[in-house]
């Protein structure tokens, strides 16, 4: 994933100002920042649900704007809160969302059993979606989005709203996903990022305020002193 000279604009307000970000295959990329920082604003463009105002994005070679279908069919997004079906059960959710991301209809049903073995929710599949907790939900948020196979999965806050058991379960799902995957994710929690991120990019007030890895944060100081250096 590139990005090159992103920004977004509404009127006079500045979400999003000349950004410019360099995503690893195989990596997990932690976007750092309090509310408004602009996370969800470059997840939203990088999804392709907003158009940026200048720059542009390329996902494994193919321009989010000039290419969307090529882009979109190597991402996987995991929105906050998690987008399920509520009158489906669990399997027939991910069947249905399989369909809908062009898997093969003889590919489907094996298309499902992965991604239950590898988020391991198989004895959840005939569970309807009401009656999962939230670590449920967004474990099967995390199937819908891989479902297809793509090339870079996208989680928007995937701890927000868990309890303490939920967050380190979450956590390692994530990081059980590196090097298959390409992560990106968005959190404002430190203590989850240090855990699970390779390299950390701090937003704030819709700019790129530092860019490091773990291992280079680890070794010189941690990330909650580096955050607050740079806010």
């Amino acid at each position: 994933m590139t990005a090159r000279g992103v920004g977004k604009r509404y009127g006079p307000v500045v979400a999003l100002d000349a950004l410019d970000l360099d995503i690893a295959p195989g990596e997990v990329f932690c976007l750092l920042g309090p509310n408004g920082s602009g996370k969800t604003t470059f997840i939203r463009l990088l999804a392709g649900f907003l158009s940026p105002s200048a720059g542009h994005i390329a996902v494994a070679g193919f321009d989010v704007q000039r290419q969307p279908m090529q882009a979109r069919a190597r991402i996987g997004y995991a929105p906050e809160p998690a987008p399920l079906y509520r009158h489906l059960r669990v399997g027939e959710f991910l069947a249905f969302m399989a369909r809908l991301r062009q898997v093969p209809a003889r590919q489907v049903d094996e298309a499902v059993q992965r991604v239950a073995d590898q988020l391991e929710i198989r004895h959840k599949l005939d569970a309807p979606v009401p009656t999962l907790s939230r670590g449920y939900r967004q474990r099967v948020a995390l199937a819908q989005a891989l479902v297809h196979e793509p090339s870079l999965l996208i989680l928007d806050e995937p701890s927000n709203g868990l309890d303490p058991r939920q967050i380190i379960e979450m956590r390692h799902l994530i990081r059980s996903l590196a090097g298959r995957y390409t992560v990106l994710m968005s959190s404002h929690i430190l203590p989850e990022v240090a855990k699970t991120a390779d390299r950390v990019a701090v937003l704030l007030g819709g700019r790129l305020r530092g860019l490091r890895s773990m291992k280079d944060v680890s070794e010189h100081d941690d990330l909650e002193d580096w955050f607050l250096s740079l806010a």
